[in-house]
């Protein structure tokens, strides 16, 4: 429990501190140990445990404390676990220093995401197995592959599984794994300092380059310039590709033609948003690697109410565990309730209120037909109506893009993003829409 306490608390300061600052004192310390209501926390040496009391206790206490109901705090011990990355050693932080066997921690995989701890259902089944396949033959099987989803639906797990797995069959292999972000910045960082070949020879000289979130060098000129280049000297070489992204190829605009093309040229999965089952199967699991017993009808609840993401669903459960471990309550469905009240958005609108019934509600409204809503007719006496009614789902339902959009006939995800962002802009200067959306909404309700 203490790796997803830590995890969590990572996951809300992220962005509240300076990325250098997280990255050189907040990224190297582990959990060790938790002893009563206190998470002990892993520092090197003693000059780094008084800087992480000085600069840095405040703010982790508060958000741990946030995490637990008030029932945690933080200290840090000196511990011979944790040491120092080279990595902050090398000028700019890029490191060209090859050896000769790596591990994961030398590449920054998380050892959590593996391909055994991965739950597969319906939604992700096509992406997991051709991940497997990658990473029993990279460079061969599938390359680029290219993976797209929504947030917190388990891309970066399967990236992470793929890297671990090559290097488990062979220790020599060479893996890059790095956000669109951080690719961006050294890159920056390169031109900045007059060493772009370093660049090069450090993205060029590699067997497997994984990049999360692709999607963001749309619309920068130089870094897909460079990427295009660096595609290209891995790919020829028989190197694996492995990117990930919100969104499909096609879909990324002012994004050149040419890497389009690229991206295109090997395998494209997606993760979609999964069933109750899978995400009943996750918090069970999950659970159960944690010593927790979840009964049933709690682990239903907990699925049936948390549809954002796989990492919301995830936070919630650590914040129970932590709960019941430490309280030693008996766990059922109101005290479900009460832990998560006022830390996550729960679905509270009734089971009535269905993707079906607003179709049917709004296509009564405008007088056209529900098939013509759900089907591939683009005058605007039929656009406009199934845009209301992808709005109207987004902002009445708490199913995802994509759940949306296989209910309008199949479409792509983007198309229901792009309508609600259309609706949302329009209710803000056209009068007549907010009434008309207004007199649905009241309709819609009135099943209550």
């Amino acid at each position: 429990m203490k790796d997803e306490l830590w995890d969590e608390v990572l996951l809300k300061i992220k962005d509240k501190i300076p990325k250098e600052s997280y990255e050189i004192w907040l990224k190297p310390i582990k959990p060790i140990n938790i002893s009563g209501n206190i998470l002990e926390m892993g520092v090197p040496n003693m000059f780094f445990k008084n800087w992480m009391n000085t600069h840095f206790r405040s703010i982790l206490d508060d958000h741990l404390k946030k995490i637990t109901n008030n029932l945690m705090s933080i200290d840090f011990i000196i511990s011979s676990e944790v040491v120092i990355s080279q990595r902050y050693k090398t000028e700019e932080g890029i490191e060209v220093k090859k050896e000769k066997k790596y591990s994961i921690a030398d590449f920054y995989l998380n050892p959590k995401y593996t391909f055994d701890s991965f739950v597969i259902g319906e939604s992700n089944r096509f992406a997991y197995a051709a991940c497997q396949a990658v990473a029993d033959k990279p460079g061969m099987s599938y390359n680029p592959l290219f993976i797209y989803g929504g947030v917190g639906l388990g891309k970066t797990h399967l990236v992470h599984a793929i890297g671990q797995q090559i290097l488990q069959k062979k220790s020599n292999v060479k893996i890059v794994y790095i956000s669109s972000e951080q690719f961006l910045n050294e890159f920056v960082d390169a031109i900045r300092f007059n060493k772009p070949q370093r660049f090069k020879d450090k993205y060029r000289s590699i067997d497997v380059l994984l990049i999360d979130d692709i999607q963001f060098l749309a619309g920068k000129e130089g870094i897909q310039e460079e990427f295009f280049h660096t595609f290209n000297t891995l790919h020829g070489s028989g190197k694996q590709i492995v990117l990930t992204s919100d969104r499909p190829p096609k879909e990324i605009k002012t994004l050149e033609e040419r890497l389009r093309s690229r991206l295109e040229g090997g395998l494209i999965v997606d993760i979609q948003f999964p069933c109750i089952e899978t995400r009943m199967a996750i918090i069970k699991k999950k659970a159960e690697k944690e010593g927790i017993l979840i009964p049933d009808d709690v682990c239903s609840f907990i699925a049936s109410k948390i549809k954002t993401n796989i990492r919301e669903l995830e936070g919630a459960l650590i914040r129970i565990i932590a709960y019941i471990s430490l309280t030693h309550e008996k766990l059922d469905i109101n005290m479900v309730k009460r832990i998560l009240k006022n830390t996550l958005i729960f679905d509270e609108q009734p089971e009535s209120i269905s993707i079906e019934f607003i179709q049917r509600k709004t296509s009564k409204y405008f007088k056209v037909q529900l098939s013509d809503i759900l089907g591939k007719k683009r005058n605007s006496t039929i656009v406009a109506p199934r845009q209301i009614a992808m709005y109207l789902c987004r902002k009445l339902t708490a199913h995802s893009l994509p759940e949306i959009a296989r209910e309008f006939g199949g479409r792509d995800h983007g198309t229901v993003m792009h309508a609600c962002n259309k609706i949302k802009k329009q209710i803000e200067k056209d009068i007549s829409l907010q009434s008309i959306i207004q007199h649905i909404e009241n309709e819609l309700k009135q099943v209550v």
